[in-house]
């Protein structure tokens, strides 16, 4: 699997899941719609306008979000992932990324890609060098894939990897196991002792 989009610098440290999307907008377990309220403060002025600088509205296209260290703090709001990826954004990648808001990250389909601070810096000069450049990110080698073609690893959860390759989440997993869940139980069920004789042996 092999994701490939512009990027969008938000090159800021500490950016929290209430900046990613405030809580007075978390009254629904509903993800459709949700990127309308992705980094709402930010991108809409006091009279509820699109602010035409910020980078999420230049356009309705997939992104690769590129943020500073410790992105994703704060509470573990999954509501937080779920608005980026409805807002088309594919990954995100920075230098440190929050434990909980990694793991949200992950199972919901969000890449959550930690790089080295040099590799960081790198990236970000090509991207103000080409400010159209995609960035890819390759899933099954865990490698983010720089403008100039240059692939760097990041850590991922093997479980994790595995799911969003096969385009699942945790249940989504276990549902395609049924069948196997399914005949296991089965043989388990002929192969149980009586519960009368269970209790006298």
């Amino acid at each position: 699997m092999l994701i490939s989009a512009p990027a969008m610098v938000l090159n800021q440290a500490n950016i929290d899941t209430d900046q990613i999307i405030p809580a007075r907008f978390l009254t629904t377990t509903e993800r459709k719609g949700l990127g309308k309220h992705a980094f709402f403060d930010w991108r809409y002025d006091a009279n509820g306008e699109l602010r035409a600088e910020f980078p999420l509205n230049k356009s309705q296209v997939e992104r690769v979000l590129i943020a500073g260290k410790n992105f994703g703090c704060g509470s573990s709001r999954e509501h937080a992932p779920w608005a980026l990826l409805d807002a088309g954004i594919r990954a995100v990648i920075a230098t440190e990324i929050a434990d909980i808001f990694r793991g949200n990250s992950l199972k919901n389909g969000l890449l959550a890609c930690v790089i080295d601070a040099q590799a960081h810096q790198a990236l970000l000069a090509e991207i103000e060098a080409d400010a159209n450049a995609k960035i890819g990110v390759d899933v099954a080698a865990a490698e983010v894939i720089f403008p100039s073609g240059r692939r760097v690893n990041f850590p991922i959860d093997a479980f994790a990897q595995h799911c969003i390759l096969q385009g699942v989440d945790e249940l989504g997993f276990l549902l395609k196991l049924s069948p196997q869940l399914e005949a296991f139980e089965a043989t388990r069920a002929h192969t149980r002792l009586p519960a009368t004789h269970a209790a006298h042996s």
